[in-house]
């Protein structure tokens, strides 16, 4: 029976063990409720089978007594700790590069915010990365602690590529088969890229930013010799090494001042140091990037430009009497407020110019916002936001939108949303230099003009050039002379936006 099987069992785990010394026990706790008065022989054996021995065992053997569920006799059976809940181990997650937006294949790493051994949060931000399009920040799915970062600053990073590996769990120490994962990179030891020139192996201590130092001088980690701690490599090591090649003819002191000037290569500034007259090869990132592959499709378009000369009087002193009577200090009042506010009454009159075109089919959709981008030039390059709506916008609120969007752009922190979906573009080239420009379109948008300067010419009146540029397989030179004829009487009259003002 099986009552027989779990009594000889049990004789045999609780077998005193020959020449140990008996420890000190006390006697088994006594029963209460029905088994007190149960006067089963199965129960009795059980009972003279407690001795001191029984004690000395491990506690997932020991004797517990729990309600049976046979044949409802009231008989007890034994049980055993081992059935309690594990405490949860601990799990090695590779945190990979998500999708970032539609198209996007790769991002820049530009920071990290986290670093080996932090703890983080769920939804805690962990890097920001930069795509063609925008910055984003990636955030933590996990809470946790990090365990390995494998990309550092500047680095190019594939979509589903793996960031970092976090340790996930209560125990927070990862076991040796889940270690196992990544057999070529120990603990505290900088990961490495196999495809990397600059890639140094499994055995070199080294940090994100070192390695991207070690990567713009063009040497290999593995031919340096660090300094640090358990031979880890420093900056100092990669700058001397960089002199002891001749890249370099500076001290590494002094190199070490000017360090910061190798990394304004992705800030728009010179590359090439004061002290070396070598050619350098730079990889475009970013915005840079997007710029290249946005310019070569819009080279394959035919284009015509259509050139006009605006009379600005009238908006010259509108502008002027708008900044007397402000009285907020954080507004400043400019003339690309009116001039987009004036261009979306233009749209509406003539639609065809906020279009876009859908080469594939031979359509053209008629865009329903008038979302107008602005080009704005960053020292990380050449971004278009726009400002959505604007025929429901006021010019009050147009100028508040171009301030947000100007102040993030400048600190690269642009989102997609503020990139994407824009419908015609203005590019201001005027504030910078420069009376005519031809602009090249930013597709799938049909049309795109270029700004010059306002200026007092001998007809003394203050006059600004304007150039329209248009796909001429959709807009052609007529549509286009009409449409800005129209946007030039609401510039040179402003006083006209008010009778189509909503």
């Amino acid at each position: 029976m099986a009552c027989a099987r779990v009594a000889s069992r049990s004789r045999r785990l609780l077998r005193p063990v020959v020449g140990a010394p008996p420890p000190r026990t006390s006697p088994p706790p006594p029963l209460v409720g029905p088994a007190a008065s149960s006067s089963s022989p199965l129960l009795r054996r059980l009972l003279r089978l407690w001795s001191p021995a029984a004690a000395s065992l491990p506690s997932t053997v020991r004797i517990l007594l729990g309600d049976a569920h046979g044949a409802g006799d009231g008989r007890r059976w034994l049980g055993s700790e081992a059935s309690a809940a594990p405490e949860p181990a601990a799990e090695l997650v590779e945190v990979p590069l998500a999708q970032t937006g539609e198209g996007i294949a790769e991002c820049e790493l530009l920071r990290w915010f986290v670093s080996e051994g932090d703890q983080v949060d769920e939804f805690q931000p962990l890097c920001e990365v930069q795509s063609d399009k925008a910055t984003i920040e990636i955030t933590s799915r996990f809470k946790g602690k990090v365990h390995q970062i494998l990309f550092g600053p500047g680095d190019i990073v594939k979509v589903g590529e793996t960031l970092l590996n976090m340790i996930v769990g209560d125990s927070q120490v990862v076991s040796h088969d889940k270690i196992a994962l990544q057999p070529d990179k120990p603990l505290g030891v900088d990961p490495i890229h196999p495809s990397s020139e600059t890639s140094c192996p499994s055995g070199t201590l080294s940090t994100p930013a070192v390695r991207h130092l070690a990567k713009q001088y063009g040497l290999n980690m593995n031919e340096i010799q660090g300094t640090g701690q358990d031979g880890r490599v420093l900056k100092e090591d990669v700058l001397n090494y960089a002199v002891s090649r001749g890249l370099c003819k500076e001290s590494a002191s002094v190199l070490e001042e000017n360090t910061e000037h190798v990394e304004l290569t992705q800030e728009g500034k010179s590359v090439l140091d004061i002290h070396c007259y070598e050619d350098k090869k730079i990889s475009l990132r970013g915005y840079q990037r997007s710029m290249v592959k946005s310019m070569s499709l819009a080279a394959k378009v035919p284009h015509f430009h259509y050139l006009e000369e605006i009379n600005c009087d009238a908006l010259v002193k509108l502008k002027a009497s708008f900044q007397n009577e402000n009285k907020d200090h954080n507004i400043k009042h400019t003339f690309l407020p009116f001039l987009i506010k004036s261009l979306s009454m233009a749209l509406s009159k003539y639609p065809l110019m906020n279009s876009s075109f859908i080469e594939e089919t031979t359509e053209v959709v008629l865009k329903g916002s008038h979302n107008i981008g602005v080009a704005m030039a960053t020292a990380h390059g050449l971004v278009v936001p726009n400002v959505k709506t604007v025929q429901s916008l006021s010019i009050l609120e147009i100028t508040k939108e171009l301030a947000r969007l100007h102040e993030m752009a400048s600190h690269n922190r642009l989102s997609s949303a503020d990139i994407a979906g824009g419908t015609i573009t203005l590019s201001n080239i005027g504030t910078i230099g420069g009376k005519f420009g031809s602009p090249l379109l930013n597709l799938p948008e049909v049309a795109i003009i270029a700004l010059g300067r306002i200026q007092k010419l001998p007809r003394f009146d203050d006059d600004g050039n304007i150039t329209i540029g248009a796909d001429h397989r959709v807009v052609d030179g007529a549509t286009v002379a009409r449409f800005c004829n129209e946007w030039k009487s609401l510039v040179e009259k402003p006083e006209l936006l008010l009778l189509h003002m909503r």
